[in-house]
């Protein structure tokens, strides 16, 4: 069984999660403490580049990407990022990326190794049938000692990683959605946003903070919008 699911996750990771989590989830978000450390009189987040990308929904059913509702989203969703973290007294830099070849290839490393926890976190923290037994009354989460590096190349306390997927109909597929309904009583699921953010201690690699999002509202392809899709997945961040 444990096969089969893993297996299941590799081969369609934002549909697998979204549909497993929607039934009997937990809802987060998570967090270690309600404040941030602050031993530095000047807390220093860096935003590391928010993995989002955007699709219109066929009406056959499938996502296919669309590059520039994908490039408004990500630009959006950085000013989104930046203003509510201007808000609550931290530093926000902006990520840098190395000139050093080696360097280059850890912090691409990093930003998969987020991928691969996030997405644990969504499966074993929030789907009860699947929770661990080490981690199933607290949340412990971390992506390890290298991120050191990453605090000390980005002169960051702090790390925020953002990964989110959004689909929206085509016309043809909200025309079958309404044929569907009226004829046969029967729902044709439309275009839905998943995604979760963390934040990391750059000193012990920790991830002090996480939250998901998943719905069938939402749009990140107007600043407008975008804030209100990162003031719901920032929700509870800590002060």
């Amino acid at each position: 069984m444990v096969r089969f699911v893993y297996a299941l996750k590799r081969v369609f990771p934002v549909v697998f999660l979204a549909t497993i989590l929607a039934g009997c989830a937990t809802q987060g978000p998570f967090a270690t403490a309600e404040k941030l450390d602050r031993r530095a009189a000047d807390l220093k987040i860096v935003l590391m580049p928010p993995d989002i990308t955007l699709s219109e929904l066929t009406v056959g059913g499938v996502n296919e990407v669309n590059a520039q509702w994908t490039t408004a989203a990500k630009t959006y969703s950085q000013e989104a990022l930046q203003t509510f973290l201007q808000q609550r007294n931290t530093q926000l830099i902006a990520y840098k990326e190395p000139e050093n070849a080696d360097a280059e290839h850890m912090h691409e490393q990093l930003i998969k190794l987020h991928e691969a926890v996030g997405s644990s976190i969504l499966l074993h923290q929030y789907f009860q049938p699947l929770q661990l037994p080490s981690k199933k009354d607290k949340f412990d989460w971390t992506m390890g000692g290298d991120v050191q590096a990453l605090g000390r190349d980005e002169g960051a306390d702090y790390a925020l990683f953002v990964h989110i997927t959004d689909s929206y109909a085509s016309s043809a597929r909200i025309a079958t959605q309404v044929l569907m309904a009226l004829v046969f009583h029967t729902a044709v699921q439309g275009g839905v946003q998943v995604g979760y953010a963390s934040l990391v201690d750059l000193r012990t690699g920790e991830i002090v903070w996480f939250n998901r999002l998943q719905r069938g509202t939402g749009d990140l392809r107007k600043p407008e919008a975008a804030r209100e899709t990162i003031e719901v997945l920032m929700s509870k961040f800590p002060s």
